[in-house]
């Protein structure tokens, strides 16, 4: 495998890391805001405020780390996605800013204000709306190149189709992976007034996701025709994940294999996540970076692999040794001992 492949293949597993851990924390937030209006906070805010208390602070290590590989194997993003990114991503900081205040005020703070849940459970929402409008400008169409200046054609953006389904699967997702997850822990914990509650919300959200996920298939397919080709030459990595979509459900539905479900739906994501992205390939930036041509220097580049490499082995045990210790240890989870 080359430089370049190796390179883009280990951002890509930090990024899907981020959509994993921080779709669960999102969506918890949402939850737990949403279980308050409802008059519900008794039946899973403790369930949620346990998963959040021993893992917020480490969600946003994925982030950071493709974020800064992502400008150190492809220089040429900086100059590009920082034009277009300038207002969506200065958004998104702002967001996760606040987000970080509310857990800080909540973990240490004596009592919680509804203002701030409200807050706390909109960023859940908007964070990843912000942030999946780097996948929709990737496709192309919404940068031009005038001049040696870069323009991003916001109106255009605003206006496609394309770019609110992109929205609109972010949102969806982050719901729906994080009730899958929250139904396997309020399992574990055997609480059963949790597990009805969230249970609902899995099922609830799993027809959103699949639709729009089929929007945004059909969207690529006008947006940029050469993806939609690529996307189809590898149907097998869709088919793969609308099959686990299928018996992630069937298990939720069928008040079973909790765990087995969330796997899952992590296989789910990962299928249709890879996928996606090696259709995408060999394009960062349609038309105008690829990872053969915007690729760093040799020495640049191994030495960035080794690192990020590295930084997988120590992230993946760290976060395995935070489950263990706190997430699915037995006492933790139901509630005897604190984090």
């Amino acid at each position: 495998m080359s430089y370049e492949l190796l390179g883009i293949t280990v951002l890509w597993t930090f990024l899907y890391g981020y959509l994993i851990v921080a779709s669960i924390d999102f969506g918890a937030g949402f939850f737990s805001y949403y279980s308050v209006v409802t008059g519900q906070q008794n039946k899973i805010h403790k369930i949620i405020q346990r998963y959040l208390s021993p893992v917020w602070e480490v969600t946003n290590v994925f982030l950071i780390f493709f974020v800064v590989g992502i400008v150190g194997f492809f220089p040429h993003t900086a100059y590009y996605y920082g034009t277009a990114l300038l207002i969506p991503g200065s958004v998104a900081v702002v967001l996760l800013a606040l987000r970080g205040s509310y857990y800080a005020f909540s973990t240490y703070g004596s009592k919680e204000n509804r203002g701030y849940m409200l807050l706390y459970g909109a960023t859940g929402l908007l964070i990843p709306a912000s942030l999946s409008t780097v996948l929709t400008i990737s496709e192309g169409g919404f940068i031009e190149e005038r001049g040696g200046e870069v323009l991003f054609l916001w109106p255009k953006l605003l206006a496609s189709p394309y770019s609110w389904s992109v929205v609109l699967l972010a949102i969806v997702s982050v719901l729906y992976i994080s009730a899958m997850f929250l139904t396997y822990y309020a399992a574990k914990a055997r609480d059963g007034n949790a597990l009805e509650v969230v249970r609902g919300y899995a099922l609830l959200w799993s027809g959103p996701t699949i639709l729009s996920s089929f929007l945004v298939f059909l969207g690529i397919r006008t947006q940029n025709p050469r993806h939609f080709e690529n996307m189809l030459d590898l149907y097998w990595m869709f088919a793969a994940s609308f099959l686990c979509f299928l018996i992630a459900v069937y298990f939720i539905w069928k008040r079973k294999n909790y765990g087995w479900a969330f796997v899952l739906v992590m296989l789910q994501f990962a299928f249709a996540f890879y996928g996606y992205g090696a259709a995408h390939l060999p394009y960062v930036l349609y038309p105008y970076i690829n990872i053969y041509g915007g690729f760093t220097n040799e020495t640049m580049a191994l030495t960035l692999v080794i690192a990020f490499i590295a930084g997988l082995f120590v992230l993946i045990p760290s976060m395995w040794l935070l489950l263990r210790l706190f997430l699915f240890d037995a006492g933790y989870v139901q509630g005897q001992k604190k984090g």
